[in-house]
């Protein structure tokens, strides 16, 4: 599997939980409903989810992680 399919399967996966995550907790402490439900927790995921990206170096292909709460960037 390349480092690129790695990053986008990082993303995809991080994303996927934190919106899942976030949207239990929308249906339970507000009264948010129909589309307002999904699209809030969309927002919310897209801004707390870490970034990831495959970058080609002098020593070959690595991984890289940027995040909200994670000061710089970081190797994976």
């Amino acid at each position: 599997m390349s480092k690129k399919t790695k990053a986008l399967l990082y993303n995809l996966f991080c994303f996927a939980a934190i919106f899942v995550a976030v949207r239990f907790l929308l249906v339970i402490y507000t009264h948010l409903t129909g589309f307002w439900l999904p699209l809030t927790a969309f927002v919310i995921g897209t801004l707390l989810a870490p970034k990831f990206q495959a970058v080609n170096t002098k020593d070959g292909e690595k991984v890289f992680m940027k995040w909200l709460f994670l000061k710089g960037i970081r190797e994976v």
